[in-house]
C-alpha cells in the first residue's frame, strides 16, 4: 500500500515522530525505541541536513547520520525519513536505505530546487512529503507536488508546518490555516500532515495545535521528540520526550466526519440560515461599492486623492474598539476592513481613471 493511501485509511492520527536533529547513534536509537513502544506511531523522522537561517547554526551531521536513522528503523520495524534539500541528499538518503522523503519549506519556496530532487527522483518509486513554502503562497506549494508528478512520482503527502512571520506573538511560524485548507479544496486526493512543532516552536503549545489540526480533519501529525530536549542541538523548545508524545496523543478528541441522518436535518435548517445572511451580507457589501464609486466621483470632480489616510485610520479604530459588540476578533475585523477598503478603492480608481468619470 502506497503512504499517502496509508495515511488517508489508516486510523487517525498518522504519527511521524523523531528527533529535530540526528546528533548521536545513540541519541537516534534511544527515541526512536521510546516512540516505538506505542503503536500510534508509523513513521520515523530525523534531520539529517539541517538548513538553517544563520551559518552559525548547527547544521546537521550529514552523510554519517543516516545509517543510525536507517538502524533505528530496522530495530523498531517502522519506516523512516529524512529532509532532502538537493540532488546530493537524495542519492546519499536512497543508497542509505532512506523509506520516505519529505521536501523542507525553506526548499518548496524554491521551484528549482524542487525541480532538482524531483529529476534526481525520476523512474524511482518512493514516497515524497513535502512542507509549505516559508511563505503563505499557495500555488508554489501546488506546484511543488506538480514537478513531482511530472517525474512520475505519484505517492505524495502534505505537511503544514506554518508560516513564517516577525515577531509573532503567540507562533514561531503562523499556522494560516486557509492554505492547508485551500490546499484541501484544490487536492482533495493529497493527505496533510500537520507539524506542530514548527508551527508553535514551543512545547507547551503542540496539544492545542494538534487539536486544531485534527478538528480540520487533517490526516496526520509530525511532531519532533527528543530523549532530552532541553539539550537539544536545534529547537530545544519545540521538542518533547517519548512520554511527551504520547500525553499529547492520548489527549486528542478525534471527532467523526460522519454526520447522521437527525444531525444532517438540523445542520441544512442552520446552513439554510447561514445562507441566507451570506446573500443579505454580499447585498450589503455591493450596495457598499455603489456608494464607493460615487465617493469616487465626487473625488474626482474635485481633484481629490483617493486615499483619505487620516479617515481611514479613524473608521479601522471604531470597527476594532467595536469588536467585541461584533462578537469578532481584532484580527478578523482588521482583515475584513482592508479587504473591503482595497474593493473600494479598485471601484474608485476605476471611476477616476476613467474617461467621463462613469464606471458604465
Amino acid at each position: 500500500m502506497k503512504l499517502a493511501e496509508k495515511i488517508r485509511r489508516g486510523e487517525r492520527p498518522f504519527v511521524v515522530a523523531g528527533p529535530c536533529s540526528a546528533e548521536s547513534e545513540e541519541q537516534v536509537m534511544s527515541i526512536c525505541k521510546q516512540i516505538a513502544k506505542n503503536d500510534s506511531v508509523q513513521l520515523l523522522r530525523a534531520g539529517i541536513w539541517k538548513p538553517r537561517t544563520r551559518p552559525n547554526s548547527f547544521e546537521g551531521l550529514g552523510e554519517i547520520a543516516l545509517p543510525w536513522l536507517v538502524n533505528a528503523g530496522k530495530e523498531t520495524n517502522l519506516p523512516t525519513t529524512t529532509e532532502v534539500a538537493n540532488k546530493k541528499h537524495v542519492e546519499a538518503a536512497l543508497k542509505a536505505g532512506i523509506d520516505v522523503l519529505w521536501v523542507g519549506a525553506r526548499t518548496t519556496v524554491n521551484p528549482f530546487a524542487v525541480q532538482e530532487i524531483a529529476d534526481a527522483l525520476k523512474g524511482i518509486d518512493i514516497p515524497v512529503m513535502i512542507k509549505n513554502p516559508v511563505n503563505p503562497d499557495l500555488n508554489l506549494w501546488l506546484g511543488a507536488f506538480e514537478r513531482f508528478e511530472k517525474a512520475g512520482i505519484t505517492d505524495l503527502a502534505a505537511i503544514h508546518r506554518g508560516f513564517s512571520v516577525y515577531k509573532h506573538p503567540k507562533y514561531r511560524n503562523v499556522p494560516n490555516w486557509q492554505i492547508p485548507i485551500g490546499l484541501k479544496e484544490e487536492r482533495p486526493d493529497l493527505p496533510i500532515i500537520c507539524d506542530p512543532s514548527h508551527i508553535t516552536g514551543r512545547r507547551d503549545l503542540l496539544l492545542e495545535v494538534s487539536q486544531k489540526a485534527m478538528d480540520l480533519d487533517f490526516e496526520g501529525l509530525m511532531i519532533e521528540t527528543h530523549p532530552n530536549p532541553d539539550e537539544a542541538w536545534s529547537d530545544a523548545a519545540q521538542q518533547v520526550t517519548g512520554d511527551g508524545l504520547f500525553d499529547i496523543l492520548s489527549q486528542l478528541v478525534m471527532r467523526s466526519v460522519e454526520i447522521s441522518e437527525d444531525l444532517q436535518v438540523v445542520l441544512k435548517e442552520l446552513r439554510t440560515k447561514i445562507s441566507i445572511l451570506d446573500d443579505r451580507l454580499f447585498d450589503i457589501l455591493g450596495a457598499r461599492m455603489e456608494l464607493s464609486e460615487e465617493v469616487g466621483q465626487l473625488k474626482r470632480e474635485n481633484n481629490i486623492t483617493i486615499l483619505q489616510q487620516e479617515h481611514w485610520q479613524r473608521v479601522i479604530a471604531s470597527r476594532i474598539e467595536k469588536r467585541g459588540e461584533y462578537r469578532l476578533t481584532q484580527q478578523f475585523v482588521r482583515q475584513l476592513m482592508d479587504a473591503i477598503h482595497q474593493e473600494s478603492i479598485r471601484h474608485q480608481t476605476k471611476v477616476m481613471n476613467t474617461e467621463n468619470g462613469s464606471n458604465e
